[in-house]
């Protein structure tokens, strides 16, 4: 496993480039990786079939020049920027790996990922929902993928410090929730884990071996998705 610790100045950036990493491995230039990144600006970010009407503040983002913009992997609308930590697998998989498909990819990625959070933390860490990670019943991160023939993306965000008042005034309750979030304001219902970056990244490169640093970034290919997807009205506001 490689690891990438990069972030982009531009929302579109750094969507494109999980996608590009994705393409690479799919396509046999790089091999599993982690990569890490955090926007150094407010944006928000649609599921691939979110509808953007339903899911998002349209006037407020616009007001607050607030990016909307949609991913290429499924799962609920969230707000990014400083103090949101994000991090991404790009895996291969084969017919007899735990990761042959969308539940056992969730089951096993998941656990991974909450128990080392639960041995940063010293507290009891649940996954909920299909792919929440919650203490106490409060969220502070969630999760979604993408499957290729061969590879899969599984990226989620992992709220640090991060302006939790900022995710009511631009987005309604959701359309759709988890039966354990209980109608509960955004406020109510997430919360910070409030520990430095730097630490995160650490127990998450351990837990997945990470020992490599990734050196074939996807430039060319990064960069034809920011122009022709990303930046790209008909596909963020496609539905």
């Amino acid at each position: 496993m490689k690891w990438l610790d990069l972030s982009f100045p531009t929302p579109a950036e750094n969507l494109a480039c999980d996608e590009a990493l994705l393409e690479s491995c799919e396509a046999g230039i790089i091999s599993d990786t982690l990569r890490f990144w955090e926007s150094p600006n407010y944006f928000v970010v649609v599921g691939y079939g979110n509808s953007v009407a339903t899911e998002v503040r349209i006037e407020t983002c616009a007001a607050k020049q607030i990016p909307i913009l949609r991913r290429c992997s499924g799962g609920g609308t969230v707000v990014q920027g400083p103090g949101c930590l994000n991090y991404s697998l790009v895996l291969n998989y084969s017919d007899h790996s735990p990761l042959r498909n969308i539940t056992s990819a969730n089951q096993f990625i998941m656990e991974r990922n909450r128990a080392a959070l639960e041995r940063l933390t010293g507290k009891p860490v649940a996954i909920r929902g299909h792919t929440d990670l919650a203490i106490e019943g409060v969220k502070f991160s969630g999760n979604a993928q993408r499957r290729k023939r061969r590879t899969l993306l599984f990226h989620g965000a992992l709220l640090l410090n991060f302006d939790l008042a900022l995710i009511g005034e631009l987005l309604p309750m959701p359309s759709q929730e988890p039966d354990y979030r209980l109608h509960r304001a955004h406020q109510d219902f997430l919360r910070n884990l409030e520990l430095p970056a730097a630490t995160v990244k650490a127990a998450l490169r351990a837990a997945w071996h990470a020992a490599d640093a990734l050196t074939e970034i996807p430039t060319p290919a990064m960069a034809s998705l920011v122009r022709d997807k990303y930046a790209s009205a008909d596909w963020n506001f496609k539905f």
